[in-house]
């Protein structure tokens, strides 16, 4: 509710083109207050979640989610709790509020860092040194893409702040086939899907393909370079491609990249 309060007492005045000159739908004048326009709709405020997987493994114990049907059950029935608080936030506030499964590019390193100052190492949850992106499978579970979406496709739904799936794949360029099977599957399940595939390029020796992840960084497999300005490294997080080479990953995400399996082997078509 913090947001909504900083609208209370704005002015039209603060953004003439917005409030006053209809980029906002709206003509007020000067003096009229602007909050109740973000009103039925007009804007959302999103709840933001990370660490499903972590949150399950806290409440659980050992026993890995993706082999209970209990403890699925359990993370979609977190999820739907917090989609149903917004809803109810909706009604009594009339302002839009949405649940967004958040990616946390840096959450991710720092509620782990926070957490483990206040409850120390706990196996499964903290030790690892990140959280999970929102409602995803637990990046070193070994399963393929089609088992990966149908664990996730329940959680979309209840996303109207947004999200994405994802799987991570070798170079399968000579097996284009497979990319599109697992492409028609994804659309068929779930509403957005990216694939990873390396495109890494070393400006020393000429590879082409996957640099391997380090905790410090990316080394070309081939001939060891790791100079950030004689490289180009393309990775997907937090649903966009970035170059973490010229903007690096905090210390939990770099770990987390790190971490990855493969869900399809080279040559596998599913």
């Amino acid at each position: 509710m913090t947001r909504i309060a900083r609208l209370e007492g704005v002015k039209a005045r603060v953004a003439p083109i917005l409030y006053m000159e209809g980029a906002c739908g709206v003509r007020l004048k000067a003096d009229d207050d602007v909050a109740d326009i973000f009103k039925n709709g007009r804007a959302s405020i999103s709840l933001g979640y990370i660490g499903i997987h972590e949150t399950i493994n806290a409440l659980s114990g050992n026993q890995h989610m993706y082999d209970s049907d209990a403890l699925r059950e359990k993370g979609i029935a977190i999820v739907k709790r917090m989609r149903d608080a917004v809803e109810q936030w909706k009604e009594e506030t009339g302002y839009g509020f949405s649940l967004y499964s958040t990616p946390s590019e840096n959450l991710c390193d720092r509620f782990c860092r926070l957490d483990t100052a206040e409850f120390g190492v706990i196996s499964g949850v903290t030790d690892k040194g990140y959280y999970t992106n929102s409602f995803h499978l637990d990046v070193e579970k070994k399963v393929n893409p089609y088992d990966k979406i149908d664990f996730e496709a329940p959680y979309p739904p209840l996303a109207n702040g947004g999200f994405i799936c994802y799987g991570e794949y070798p170079n399968i360029q000579h097996n284009l086939k497979a990319l599109e099977d697992v492409w028609d599957y994804s659309y068929q399940h779930v509403p957005y899907y990216g694939t990873n595939t390396p495109i890494d390029e070393c400006y020393e020796c000429g590879f082409t393909g996957e640099f391997e992840c380090t905790s410090k960084g990316f080394t070309c497999p081939k001939c060891g370079n790791h100079d950030a300005a004689r490289v180009s490294v393309t990775r997907r997080v937090c649903g966009y491609l970035g170059s973490p080479d010229a903007r690096p990953f905090n210390a939990g995400k770099q770990e987390e990249v790190k971490r990855r399996i493969k869900h399809l082997g080279n040559g596998q078509l599913g």
